[in-house]
């Protein structure tokens, strides 16, 4: 007899549907399971025969058994079909009728005692499921919030085998989960730190607004205990919020990573990623025989920091170069090419050299010129001009220690950065760019035209400083976003000659 069972399979960034095939023919007892499984679906049949017997249904002993994936040209893995296999060998095997499932996909883990655990990429399949016309999932509990949180499809959750079985033998006694599609609240997300913590460096702070409001990329230079990660930590609190689309966009990356908290439906809040500089390429990248995002795409729409830039490794660094220029990851594999959104903020601090005291006030540098230089050519050229903004963040004084004055809050400085990119998202209405910092050069003739006077400045910069072609355009992109933060429609001279104060390893040449 021949059973069928839809479940669905994450593939990159988005799911497709997988048909599973299910046949019980008399003749010498195997199991076997093709449609290019991995280890973990190969293993399903050893977790499905005991689930099977702990939940009080018949394994069949006495027959051939195949399960088939397709299609059969996609490598499939995880262990999300043990459920959707077991469904389909009870139906097969005539201990249950097969119901009407056809409008369904179903998902789930499988424990040894029939319980159902939870399984990674449950949006990106329900919302899979929505497009190919499906009107139900079946998912483990764990997850049935996010999957919910997809409009017009119906959500069951199951604990174990036998409640699943429930569903089909009782439909008059199904119960749905509460759609979530409402669950969507950014406006009332709450941070544990705020930018008024911190002490001192005005000019820091007002770098770090300028960033935000444009979503430029940025490096702070400066000693040991000047406050560095303590500011790159508040950045993404001055972030304006999260967009619908960009809050399913981060949630399925999540989701596929397994990185969702529990009972979540809809990321809340721009993520903020800090690896170690011991990180590999791949754990930056994104990497595996069947690759799953690295922390470049779980900062997407967030905050990347790179805490001790010069440290991580160079070729881990040079990872970093197509996804600030194009906002997105593409790993080729023989099978195929995946490609993960990274559309981030990069913010980078960095010692001024090895022993972190050059230019220091109460500390003398010990480093020689050669040191001094050999220690910033860790980071190469390329990937210091898409850091669109370099500021120094000098040793507070005892003074602005000691007082007991508070800065500007977060959520002051997130309103003017919200400000700024409402006027850009109106000024880039219709085509692929989001905020200044994507600007593709055709974007910039139109929307950053300069006067006689600017021009004029410009020049003079990039004579004396002998800015790059991309130093040039990110000094005029930060110049368009110092001018929206003013509420101003054109480029004036100091929105430029602030932008070019914030190239300071440019001055420093």
């Amino acid at each position: 007899m021949l059973a069928q069972v839809d479940s669905a399979a994450v593939l990159g960034i988005d799911a497709y549907v997988v048909n599973v095939e299910v046949a019980a023919a008399p003749g010498v007892a195997s199991f076997a399971i093709v449609g290019l499984p991995d280890t973990a679906v190969r293993e399903a049949a050893e977790r499905v025969r005991t689930a099977l017997r702990s939940s009080q249904y018949k394994f069949p002993t006495n027959a051939r058994l195949v399960v088939n994936l397709a299609p059969a040209d996609v490598r499939k893995e995880g262990p999300g079909f043990d459920l959707p296999i077991a469904l389909g060998l009870l139906m097969a095997s005539g201990q249950i009728e097969r119901g009407d499932i056809a409008q369904c996909i179903v998902v789930g883990e499988l424990s040894l005692d029939g319980s159902v655990r939870t399984v990674s990429g449950v949006l990106p399949i329900a919302l899979a499921a929505k497009a190919q016309g499906k009107t139900a999932v079946i998912v483990p509990e764990a997850n049935a919030a996010e999957a919910a949180v997809v409009e017009g499809l119906t959500v069951y959750p199951v604990c174990s085998l036998a409640e699943t079985v429930n569903l089909f033998l009782r439909p008059h006694e199904r119960t749905a989960y509460p759609s979530r599609t409402d669950a969507w609240s950014p406006d009332h997300v709450v941070f544990d730190v705020d930018l008024s913590e911190v002490k001192g460096q005005m000019h820091v702070k007002r770098a770090l607004e300028v960033a935000a409001a444009g979503g430029h990329n940025l490096l702070m230079i400066g000693p040991p205990g000047s406050g560095k990660t303590l500011l790159a930590k508040r950045c993404a609190t001055i972030l304006p919020p999260l967009t619908l689309s960009e809050a399913l966009e981060i949630t399925k990356i999540y989701s596929i990573a397994g990185l969702l908290p529990g009972d979540s439906g809809l990321m809340q809040h721009r993520p903020f990623r800090a690896p170690h500089h011991t990180i590999s390429s791949a754990g930056l990248a994104g990497g595996g025989s069947i690759p799953r995002p690295g922390e470049i795409s779980l900062a997407h729409h967030g905050v990347l920091f790179l805490d001790e830039f010069p440290e991580f490794d160079r070729r881990v660094l040079e990872v970093l170069r197509q996804p600030l220029e194009d906002g997105i990851v593409t790993i080729s594999r023989a099978a195929a090419n995946f490609s993960y959104p990274a559309r981030l903020q990069l913010i980078a601090a960095a010692n001024p050299c090895h022993c972190g005291f050059l230019g220091d006030s109460l500390r003398s540098c010990s480093c020689s010129s050669a040191q001094i230089a050999k220690y910033r050519a860790r980071v190469s050229g390329p990937i210091l001009d898409r850091l669109d903004i370099h500021i120094e963040v000098p040793r507070l004084r005892h003074e602005e220690l000691l007082t007991n004055q508070t800065s500007e809050s977060s959520s002051a400085v997130r309103e003017r950065v919200s400000r700024a990119r409402t006027l850009q998202l109106q000024r880039f209405a219709g085509i692929p760019v989001l905020n200044n910092a994507q600007m593709r050069p055709k974007d910039m003739r139109q929307f950053c035209p300069l006067s006689h006077e600017v021009q004029a400045l410009l020049r003079s910069a990039i004579d004396q400083l002998h800015l790059s072609a991309r130093a040039y355009d990110r000094i005029l992109k930060l110049a368009r976003t110092i001018a929206d933060l003013d509420q101003s429609a054109s480029i004036a001279v100091p929105h430029i000659a602030e932008a070019i104060q914030y190239r300071s390893l440019d001055r420093g040449k």
